[in-house]
């Protein structure tokens, strides 16, 4: 027992001082990787929001987007999480009545209120661009033009948000912003990727936007812009065509068709079958044909389809005009446009048509995209209307025109052919946010986008903890190694005879 007791008390682990030592020499471990984990721990995530009101000439949308507040310089992705489609037609539709086109705004409105915690009501920018529908009003009737962003205004002032203005995007804008909505939400610029081409398609214009490698601006300068992006530059080729979305289009083949101011119009771009009465002075009531009204002719004219793919392309072919290219090259109406580059996101209209269609999948190869249009082009219109009874009779009856339409601007106007066509994706939603040109213009008011790539942590937090860990582990055992290393040992218990 004596020997016990004696090996017991040269046992260096069993001081006082050793055990103090280990003792807290394990807290401070466990203390380092506990301060670690909770100083680095994500706090729950708080938001800020931005609106942006899209002021279509067939229609106008609210879309809601937030961002984390933390990351509010620069690094912080910006999301669509609401969208509103506000009921009626555009706000350019009430230049008679412009105290309507304020009123129409209010129900989306009072739905973006449930969206925005009311906390951040006050903080939200709210912002109003108008298209094509605006502009058209505003070059026919300024004094119109003006009214309704008055009543606009006013409605918009008197909501809790920030209200940022309401103005008309020149088509360069929409274009240019387009492009960046694009490649935002594919990540394209963060990562320095090669860039995506934006083509939109209204009621009453037509973008196309992309970078190509040869052109640098010098030809055409009008139709450059220039971007400093996440530490990249981008020189981008951007063209509005006014008139040429595909409810200005359909008035000016339907001015062609009708130039001579007969009663019936036989037109190639509607179903077999298909008859409706139009007013001529309606026709006609557009800066876009405005100048082409037939003299003499009657009040009405009855509008018949007659279903044929080829005429139809062939009456299209009559509102581009390719006789003259001041340039090296041009897509249509003496417009200068570089060599297609990559790949290109088609949105808004190009995509709802094409989706009805059923003729979004990039698989399909071009010549069997005009065969399946010219099939559905020549059905007659009752068998039409007996397969989709669920859609508006006025949105059916146009997807032949819209569907040819589509093509003929890409390959004719825009020179995509059977190669190229297949590097268009018709899209309507990236990631869970809507193409189109809203969320770029937000992007760009609220400086979300820097010039210079944002420096990022060195290790993600899941790296830097495991690091901290590893590293607190290899202390802990390089000091059990020591101490049994240099410690002196315990002697021997010795035999008990």
């Amino acid at each position: 027992m004596s020997a016990q007791r004696e090996m017991k008390e040269k046992n260096p682990w069993h001081t006082p001082a050793t055990i103090i030592i280990t003792v807290i020499f394990v807290i401070a471990i466990v203390a380092l990787v506990t301060v670690a984990v909770l100083q680095n721990k994500p706090l729950p995530p708080k938001y800020k929001y931005g609106i942006v009101l899209d002021a279509g000439s067939s229609h106008t949308a609210l879309y809601i987007y937030e961002w984390p507040a933390e990351k509010d310089n620069n690094t912080g992705r910006v999301e669509q999480t609401h969208s509103c489609k506000v009921k009626g037609p555009g706000i350019s539709s009430y230049a008679s009545s412009p105290l309507k086109a304020g009123e129409s705004l209010k129900v989306c409105l009072q739905e973006a209120e449930q969206w925005v915690p009311n906390k951040r009501h006050q903080e939200t920018p709210l912002y109003l661009g108008a298209t094509a529908g605006m502009r058209l009003l505003n070059m026919e009737n300024s004094l119109a033009s003006d009214q309704v962003f008055q009543a606009v205004a006013a409605t918009l002032q008197k909501s809790p948000f920030s209200f940022q203005g309401a103005r008309i995007l020149s088509g360069q804008e929409e274009g240019a912003y387009g492009w960046v909505t694009v490649n935002y939400l594919d990540d394209r610029l963060t990562q320095g990727l090669e860039t995506t081409g934006a083509l939109d398609l209204g009621g009453a214009s037509t973008q196309i936007s992309f970078v190509s490698s040869s052109y640098d601006g010098s030809e055409s300068p009008s139709n450059s812009v220039s971007f400093r992006l996440y530490g990249n530059n981008y020189n981008l080729y951007t063209h509005s065509f006014l008139c040429y979305g595909k409810d200005q289009v359909l008035r000016l083949a339907l001015a062609h068709l009708s130039q001579s101011g007969q009663s019936t119009v036989e037109d190639p771009c509607f179903h077999p079958n298909f008859t409706e009465s139009k007013n001529y002075s309606v026709l006609y009531d557009s800066p876009c044909v405005s100048d082409r009204k037939p003299h003499g002719a009657p009040v009405a004219f009855t509008h018949k389809g007659t279903g044929n793919f080829s005429l139809c392309q062939q009456v299209l072919k009559n509102v581009f005009n390719f006789s003259h290219c001041p340039y090296s090259q041009c897509s249509f109406n003496g417009v200068f446009q570089p060599d297609l580059q990559g790949t290109f996101g088609a949105f808004s209209a190009y995509y709802f048509v094409m989706n009805f269609l059923n003729l979004t999948d990039t698989a399909i190869p071009l010549e069997t995209v005009k065969e399946k249009l010219a099939t559905y082009c020549s059905t007659p219109w009752p068998q039409i209307t007996q397969q989709h009874k669920d859609v508006k009779l006025k949105y059916l009856a146009e997807y032949c025109f819209s569907g040819t339409y589509i093509l003929t601007l890409l390959t004719e106007g825009y020179n995509f052919n059977s190669d190229s066509y297949s590097n268009i994706r018709f899209i309507k939603k990236i990631k869970g946010s809507d193409a189109g040109w809203t969320l770029g213009y937000m992007l760009n008011l609220t400086n979300m986008i820097p010039a210079e790539a944002p420096d990022t942590p060195p290790l993600p937090y899941a790296g830097y903890v495991s690091i901290v860990t590893i590293i607190a582990l290899v202390l802990v055992i390089i000091f059990a190694l020591c101490l049994y290393r240099f410690w002196p040992r315990c002697p021997k218990q010795p035999q008990i005879i």
